[in-house]
């Protein structure tokens, strides 16, 4: 823990109780917000642990932050529309700034305000890239569970980046949300760390699978035939991953080490299906680094003695995903060139997502022993009007995933299996599991481009 930890835990609260320690630092909302200071940055904790409250209300004090040293702020995924995040008023938009590891709806609007800038960085390097930049967290805000008996409150959400500012800060808030679940693992932490707390009670965000077509049932079919009983499995967000989690309670015996631990994943544990006896690492253990989903998830895992939440820099290490043995990763793409390059994050140069844990999974999946890596999405986008798989990438296009690591390419018209296969049979492989309509013209570019 931080030196700041170390000093509270040693002198400052000595012969306090837990709860005399929590009601020394409950207060207000305004309490907390009263903290942030011009210059300020800010790491606020996303997913299931959002600080709503928080995010709802800082545009609040605008007026006293200086527009010359505006307030920074670290996040990822928003799930509600705020003030702070879609305001035009050049008067909020001159305060505060938004870095952020993974653009969204709200991100995409704002970017042509400048309200917002993009961190480009693997998911397993979110915190310690973070923590090197000039504009370091010296706050923390967390929606946390209420304090246990051991004075104890659980991040129960997200540790992709935010135990490493955690560690440094300065001032720590906590939004404690009457109804957040407990999650054993690395996100306890001590009610001694904070400077503020106030408490509310609210509905964790309910994250709803997409409305699920033939195409997509197809693709998480082809996806859940490539996973065997006994595998490690490693579902991205979406409806086909879902979908092809709830394909697989038929199997036996498997295990996860994910990034996200997702309603689907919650009932394939509550079935049995998932036991965890075969990991090489944390073996008997279910662990990942953020939740979110529906309201079966929050409280599957509330107190679940086998679930775990670890920091990201672990969970999303290659080289950890590697050892584990038969490891498999499913997850989705914006576009694929007939080489295997895989752009999940842009649309030309527009930052549209993020690389996330893309390459982390894909890279430790293709280094496992027996492991697979899928990239998992329909073939068509723009309705129909354009193919997913293309001969080149659109020009600006992010390389989210190396041609050398793109194992199998899935769609509703099967499986492309890339790995050790040359160029010209990488293209064959693509265009036969491309959408008809578009083969004879990526057959007519990869000529021209020399792929044969």
């Amino acid at each position: 823990m931080s030196k700041k930890h170390d000093e509270y835990m040693s002198r400052k609260y000595q012969g306090m109780s837990h709860q005399e320690v929590y009601n020394s630092k409950l207060g207000t909302l305004q309490d907390a917000l009263n903290l942030i200071e011009s210059g300020d940055s800010i790491c606020l904790s996303t997913h299931g642990s959002e600080p709503k409250v928080f995010f709802e209300n800082i545009h609040t004090i605008a007026d006293r932050i200086d527009p010359n040293n505006p307030v920074q702020m670290w996040s990822a995924v928003h799930r509600y529309k705020y003030e702070c995040l879609t305001s035009t008023d050049p008067e909020i938009i001159a305060r505060f700034h938004m870095n952020t590891f993974f653009y969204d709806g709200w991100m995409r609007e704002s970017h042509p305000r400048q309200f917002n800038t993009y961190f480009p960085v693997f998911l397993h390097n979110y915190g310690e890239e973070m923590m090197k930049t000039s504009i370091a967290p010296n706050v923390c805000v967390f929606q946390v569970s209420p304090m246990d008996e051991h004075g104890y409150c659980c991040l129960f959400g997200d540790l992709q980046h935010t135990l490493e500012a955690l560690e440094e800060a300065e001032k720590v808030i906590f939004e404690v949300n009457k109804r957040a679940p407990r999650v054993f693992g690395e996100g306890s932490i001590p009610v001694t760390m904070a400077d503020a707390i106030y408490e509310t009670d609210y509905q964790i965000f309910q994250l709803a699978d997409p409305a699920m077509g033939e195409a997509e049932k197809a693709v998480a079919g082809y996806c859940s035939e490539m996973v065997r009983d006994g595998d490690c499995i490693q579902l991205g967000f979406g409806g086909i991953p879902n979908a092809i989690g709830a394909s697989l309670t038929n199997r036996l015996d498997l295990s996860i080490h994910t990034e996200q631990i997702g309603s689907s994943m919650a009932r394939l544990m509550d079935m049995g299906v998932v036991t965890n006896r075969n990991k090489n690492l944390d073996k008997g253990l279910s662990v990942g680094t953020f939740i979110i989903g529906d309201d079966f998830l929050y409280h599957f895992v509330d107190n679940h003695p086998r679930i775990q939440l670890r920091k990201g820099r672990y969970t999303n290490d290659p080289f950890v995903i590697a050892q584990q043995d038969n490891m498999v990763s499913i997850n989705a793409a914006l576009q694929i060139d007939l080489t295997g390059q895989i752009c999940a994050e842009s649309i030309g140069s527009k930052q549209f997502s993020g690389t996330g844990g893309a390459t982390d999974f894909s890279y430790g999946a293709y280094h496992s022993k027996g492991g697979r890596a899928m990239v998992a999405q329909v073939s068509t986008t723009m309705k129909g009007t354009m193919s997913r798989i293309q001969a080149t990438l659109q020009p600006g296009s992010v390389v989210s995933v190396s041609r050398n690591i793109t194992d199998m390419v899935v769609t509703e018209y099967g499986i492309a299996k890339l790995r050790q296969k040359t160029v010209k049979e990488r293209v064959e492989e693509l265009i036969a599991v491309a959408h008809p309509d578009f083969r004879a013209e990526l057959r007519k570019e990869a000529e021209k481009h020399m792929y044969y």
